[in-house]
């Protein structure tokens, strides 16, 4: 997959919204599987914004990478919005960011252990601001579903960033 010009373009308006006021941006991503990352990266001067990230597919990936407690796992029957606030203040922590967005779901093309169905994902940002959305992309296939996600965690963090 490559960057789509439209997640490079609200990449850009993010970084530009970073930059100016001298916050930094940590991702902590799964369904996206790296998109997210992907767009702002290649905005030219990502490392005055970009303070790190990564593709936490596993519950493991959270609790090792993210520092996310083990405990909130222990019941597990599918990602809530709770564990995404948490995960993002976790990794937001870790690497020592202004903000982070977090993102988890189901991409497809089949459902969940726990009775998912594919197209839903769940967003977080914490940093001066603290949101969650559950989105719909209304779509059965991976690949279009985790293009859909990445477009919404990036328009989700620029409405987000726009708020405060």
């Amino acid at each position: 997959m490559s960057i789509k010009i439209e997640h490079k373009q609200l990449a850009e308006k993010i970084a530009s919204a970073l930059i100016s006021k001298n916050e930094t941006i940590a991702i902590a991503e799964a369904t996206t599987g790296g998109l997210v990352s992907a767009s702002l990266l290649a905005v030219e001067g990502a490392s005055r914004y970009y303070a790190g990230g990564g593709v936490l597919y596993t519950l493991n990936s959270r609790i090792v990478l993210a520092g996310v407690s083990s405990e909130e796992y222990k019941d597990y029957r599918g990602t809530t919005p709770e564990m995404i606030s948490s995960l993002a203040n976790s990794m937001r922590l870790k690497i020592g960011s202004t903000w982070c967005i977090a993102e988890s779901g189901l991409a497809g093309a089949s459902g969940g252990r726990f009775g998912g169905e594919p197209g839903n994902t769940i967003i977080g940002i914490t940093g001066p601001l603290e949101k969650t959305e559950r989105f719909d992309s209304g779509l059965k296939g991976r690949e279009e579903n985790m293009i859909a996600f990445t477009t919404r965690t990036l328009q989700f963090t620029l409405e987000c960033l726009e708020d405060v």
